[in-house]
């Protein structure tokens, strides 16, 4: 497992639908170590910090791996690693196998799983495309956030290793599901409520989303 492009960008401001709009989704890969500090990486910006951001969201991970379904999908379009916004593109880690709660060493910083993306309209701003966000849940192609448990440097080529797995083992792809109505499995949903690392508003939400469906 091991980091394949890092990839940083200041918020800037775009035309969208006749608006302004300030967006900091647009990243692009940097060569050499990067800092990955408490609330992101140096050289890294959020733009919305009532949504984005945070400590559960310091990081965002993309697997390089759905690049190729991607790229079938939308074979117009051009893609370079960060088209997601992610800071990381990863390679060997899964959404159906990384479990939220799990920590991970990569470079020398130590990251700890934290929930899958929910997408903004900021994804279809990058992709200039109205049903992005249709398209990317549907994916489940989610990629993951992740918190910083101890701040280090991180480089295209760093290698990544699970230094923890939560004992829950309820997988990013697992609370995806759950969070979207996509699984009633109540066995799983009652690990994901026993998964500290999951932000208490995904904690809340999957419980309204048990109590609306019976």
């Amino acid at each position: 497992m091991r980091i394949v492009s890092v990839n940083v960008g200041m918020a800037r401001e775009v035309l969208w639908e006749e608006k302004t709009v300030r967006t900091g989704i647009f990243k692009v890969p940097v060569e050499g170590a990067v800092m990955v500090g408490e609330l992101n990486l140096d050289g890294d910006q959020q733009a919305d910090l009532a949504v984005h951001g945070g400590s559960c969201k310091a990081v965002y991970g993309y697997p390089s791996e759905h690049y190729a379904w991607w790229r079938r999908e939308l074979p117009e379009t051009s893609f370079s690693w960060g088209q997601f916004g992610e800071n990381l593109t990863t390679e060997g880690l899964d959404e159906t196998t990384l479990c939220v709660g799990d920590r991970l060493k990569a470079g020398s910083a130590v990251l700890m799983v934290t929930q899958p993306r929910a997408p903004c309209y900021k994804l279809q701003i990058r992709f200039e495309r109205d049903d992005m966000i249709k398209r990317f849940l549907a994916s489940e192609r989610s990629g993951f956030y992740l918190s910083v448990v101890e701040q280090g440097e991180v480089c295209a080529g760093s290698e990544v290793e699970i230094v923890d797995r939560d004992p829950n083992r309820v997988t990013v792809a697992g609370v995806h599901r759950l969070y979207h109505g996509l699984s009633d499995d109540a066995e799983l949903l009652e690990r994901a409520l026993r998964v500290s690392a999951l932000p208490p508003k995904w904690r809340t939400k999957l419980r309204a989303g048990a109590a609306a469906r019976g």
